[in-house]
């Protein structure tokens, strides 16, 4: 029997797969969007800039976030404490395609959709 052959964690596939998993969730690009758009942003108003996200869902996002090494998180020390939230020059260098991801989807979404629409899985074939 072949010994199953497993990649090495540095190898492009797991480097690809650890970043897209990080950034690929429902909220991280959104984020990550909005503090390009906006500049820096206090947790409120990155609340307020993104729909549906739950409180406890931008905490984990913007620590996550930050633990990576996109975003930065700046405490004041004021009453009540003053926390901004900015993007880092490796978040900048991130969203530089991601941008041009974005462009490509509005460009082509209808098509994507009319595909999607008009597709016709392939018959089951039968078990034997």
């Amino acid at each position: 029997m072949a010994a199953v052959k497993r990649k090495s964690p540095d190898s492009d596939d797991c480097l690809i797969r650890d970043i897209l998993d990080r950034i690929g969730d429902r909220w991280s690009m959104m984020v990550l969007c909005t503090l390009d758009k906006s500049g820096t942003l206090r947790f409120s108003a990155l609340k307020a800039s993104i729909e549906d996200i739950s409180q406890r869902m931008l905490a984990q996002t913007l620590r996550r976030l930050e633990q990576d090494g996109l975003l930065s998180r700046t405490v004041y020390p004021t009453n009540p404490p003053r926390v901004d939230y900015a993007l880092t020059p490796l978040g900048k260098s991130l969203l530089e395609p991601v941008w041009v991801l974005v462009r490509w989807a509005k460009q082509n979404h209808r098509r994507v959709m009319d595909a999607r629409r008009n597709y016709v899985p392939p018959p089951r074939q039968q078990a034997l």
